[in-house]
């Protein structure tokens, strides 16, 4: 779901921006927005709902894709293909390049969790309850999408491994990480924050793959029709998650009821 979502803010995010012609800094503003509208849904929500949370991931996503661009691209040729000298109104872009985009991000993303340790408060976060532990949760992914962006876009476009060599390289990483799980000393919560930072490159490189012209490496299926099937994709595992949940909750509610009735029986017996 992680991957789906990741995959989809870069489709989607590059749709607004790119497709549309809205530019980064238009896109950015109204992604950000939208990412406010769903954390507020997801912080007034008293229990977990998985489509309230998959929802805030996937606008952070989206989100983190365009403040990426905004931060690591400009108006030079290098960015704007077919010609173009302008995409969208306002400014193109910082221009800061992949390399000190991520160093930014990487230091914010400490920061972020020194403040988070030094609360005292939990990194495990089945156990985040509270709006501050949660208000840092969502801090933490936006920037971590946010880095994972510039992280994937290095990979493809200056690393020279291009679109699959840049996502086979993360889903090694991945792979190590998945075996590291069997290592008790290592910390289960720092392999899920790395994996967590990891998924968006592997999403920004998946969906680069996707859409990016075939002349470049990728499969040319336009950042529209390939946002519409990821978008399926994760609203039905999103359904099946829901679905699950609604088990487990109905399971947890007749546990004790059936204890009752059985126990009711055998002292009428």
């Amino acid at each position: 779901m992680k991957i789906a979502a990741t995959t989809l803010g870069e489709t989607a995010g590059d749709l607004f921006a790119q497709t549309l012609k809205l530019g980064y800094f238009l896109t950015t503003i109204a992604l950000f927005l939208v990412f406010v509208v769903t954390l507020v849904i997801q912080l007034r929500s008293s229990h977990y709902n998985p489509f309230f949370y998959w929802t805030v991931i996937l606008s952070t996503s989206m989100a983190g894709t365009t403040m990426s661009d905004f931060m690591n691209r400009d108006a030079s040729a290098k960015y704007l293909s077919g010609g173009a000298t302008k995409l969208g109104w306002g400014p193109q872009g910082l221009g800061l390049g992949y390399p000190e985009g991520a160093a930014i991000l990487v230091s914010i993303l400490l920061l972020i969790f020194l403040g988070w340790k030094l609360s005292g408060m939990t990194f495990q976060i089945t156990e985040i309850v509270s709006f501050k532990g949660e208000a840092l949760f969502w801090s933490a992914i936006l920037v971590s999408n946010t880095l994972g962006t510039s992280m994937g876009d290095f990979l493809s476009d200056s690393s020279g491994l291009g679109y699959l060599g840049g996502a086979a390289l993360v889903t090694g990483l991945l792979l190590v990480l998945l075996a590291l799980m069997k290592v008790p000393a290592v910390p289960n919560v720092l392999l899920f924050w790395i994996a967590f930072v990891l998924t968006r490159p592997l999403g920004a490189t998946a969906g680069d793959f996707l859409t990016k012209p075939v002349a470049k490496g990728g499969l040319d299926l336009g950042t529209a029709g390939s946002s519409a099937v990821l978008l399926a994709l994760l609203f039905g595992l999103m359904a099946y998650a829901h679905l699950q949940e609604r088990k487990a909750g109905t399971a947890a509610l007749e546990g004790p009821e059936a204890h009752a009735v059985s126990l009711d029986k055998a002292g009428r017996r």
